[in-house]
């Protein structure tokens, strides 16, 4: 009974418990609070990432066929250790998991046009990039190139991209075959499937949750549409939509054999840091490397504060305690994500839930971390959550990012238009470096026709050049006679 106190004392020394105005119980008690809130992305992260083959018809891992089970237990190790880490370095409550609009970048942005590996290896240079920018006290360069609504644009055009991934993945929308229109409601205009119906329920069902607060809507929300369409598989035996129209769009809903199950690390490594360079070409590489580096750097910065004023942990300045540190923690995330082949792993928004419950020490995320490490043992679960039970989350996900519209000024052209391309045209072209393209070459336009050009930081125009050659590619090969 003796060493109690000491061993007490010595954590609460460390994670300044006291100091911050808690106690051990609370800290534990957020960390689980956070986790529960954001451990939906050991689901939705194979489902994103996971389904989608490279530019060969390949899926992550190498195999000809999805991986579910291997994507979901390395996003909870790499999710699991990032998370102790940030808790221990930087003492702060904030969790860290693959980053949602990321991983839907890294699949459809990049693995449509190189290998996974290639991918992959973009995604550690976007991470060693944000490292040496957070190093050298170089990231205001950053802050200051790209205004504060483009980025908001960026974050919102990515939300509506999403949601019609997730659309489009339960079959409530798809494509017509006809040239106008290109898609609509279901097969022949109605939802007719099983499948559809059991996403309408789910949706429904994470929109109610939502509404009425409950913590964790996302993961019950998937949980509760998973058994949904384990029941109407068991019963219509629908197989597949490969075997049947009316069938499941990737993978039929069956109980795995095994509920628990040592978990498979082989996505470890499984990246090529150069590979993208001959794949694609120095000016794709840097212009992807950019927009990951936008989406996840900025992120975090908004992230940090809004989980540090949650908590009152905020200085004078509106800074975070050791911010030097949590940035560090997040750039290396970033690296390791890629590294092990599951997209960056960047901060959560989610870890307020637990800031919300009491948490206020690294503690918190110590205990999030150890519950992520344990949770990839269950990764053979994941195999039997279909397409059409996650799709109501990339919805609900879809929605809260886009919800920052707001924060964009409609009456001032200058922003409106850039804006507007930026959101309308990633999911219209299914491409998010379109998206963001369009929006930066507007902005700089219309800046340079009211001869407000000095406003333009020149790494903006630098940016914006490249993207002309970006999207001028095709015609620019063909008359340099490059193949």
């Amino acid at each position: 009974m003796t060493s109690s106190p000491t061993e007490t004392t010595a954590l609460d020394r460390y994670f300044r418990i006291t100091e911050r105005g808690s106690t051990v119980g609370r800290e534990v008690r957020g960390g689980l609070v956070t986790f529960f809130t954001m451990a939906y992305i050991i689901v939705l992260n194979p489902l994103i990432i996971g389904t989608v083959p490279d530019v060969d018809g390949v899926f992550l891992g190498g195999g000809a066929e999805p991986d579910l089970a291997a994507v979901a237990a390395t996003t909870a190790l790499v999710a699991g250790v990032l998370t102790i880490a940030m808790g221990a370095f930087a003492n702060y409550p904030l969790a860290l998991a693959t980053g949602l609009g990321l991983n839907a970048f890294v699949a459809f942005g990049l693995a449509s046009q190189m290998s996974w590996a290639d991918a992959m290896g973009l995604v550690v240079m976007e991470g060693l990039v944000i490292l040496v920018l957070v190093l050298t006290g170089f990231r205001q360069a950053v802050f200051a190139a790209v205004p504060r609504q483009l980025k908001t644009a960026i974050s919102v055009g990515i939300g509506l991209f999403i949601a019609l991934v997730g659309f489009v993945n339960a079959g409530f929308v798809r494509s017509t075959g006809n040239p106008s229109p290109p898609i609509g409601l279901g097969a022949g205009g109605s939802l007719t499937t099983l499948p559809v119906a059991v996403f309408c329920a789910g949706l429904i069902a994470v929109i109610v949750l939502y509404a009425l607060k409950i913590r964790g809507a996302i993961l019950w929300t998937i949980v509760a549409t998973a058994v949904l369409a384990v029941i109407v598989e068991s019963v219509a035996d629908l197989g597949t939509s490969a075997e049947n129209p009316n069938g499941w769009n990737l993978n039929a809903p069956q109980v795995p054999d095994q509920v628990v199950d040592l978990p498979d690390f082989g996505l470890l490594g499984e990246f090529s840091l150069l590979g993208s360079w001959e794949a694609v070409g120095v000016v794709s590489v840097v212009l992807f490397v950019f927009t990951l580096m936008l989406a996840d750097f900025f992120d975090t910065m908004g992230t940090m504060v809004a989980v540090g004023a949650e908590g009152d942990l905020l200085d004078e300045d509106g800074n975070p305690p050791r911010t030097a540190r949590i940035l560090v923690v997040d750039s290396v995330a970033a690296a390791a994500g890629g590294a092990a082949s599951v997209s960056s792993n960047t901060s959560y928004i989610e870890s307020a839930s637990g800031v919300g419950e009491g948490a206020r020490t690294g503690l918190a995320s110590v205990v999030t971390g150890v519950c992520f490490l344990l949770a990839t043992f269950l990764a053979p679960l994941v195999a039997m959550v279909p397409n059409e039970a996650a799709a109501p989350a990339l919805v609900l996900v879809g929605f809260l990012m886009m919800s920052q519209v707001r924060e964009i000024s409609w009456d001032d052209l200058e922003f409106a238009i850039p804006a507007f391309l930026t959101v309308a045209l990633m999911p219209f072209t299914y491409s998010i470096s379109t998206g963001i393209g369009a929006g930066f070459l507007a902005y700089v336009i219309i800046k340079l026709a009211r001869g407000k050009a000095r406003q333009v930081h020149p790494l903006l125009w630098v940016v914006a050049a490249m993207f002309v050659v970006y999207f001028a590619i095709a015609p620019i090969e063909d008359l340099l006679g490059v193949s």
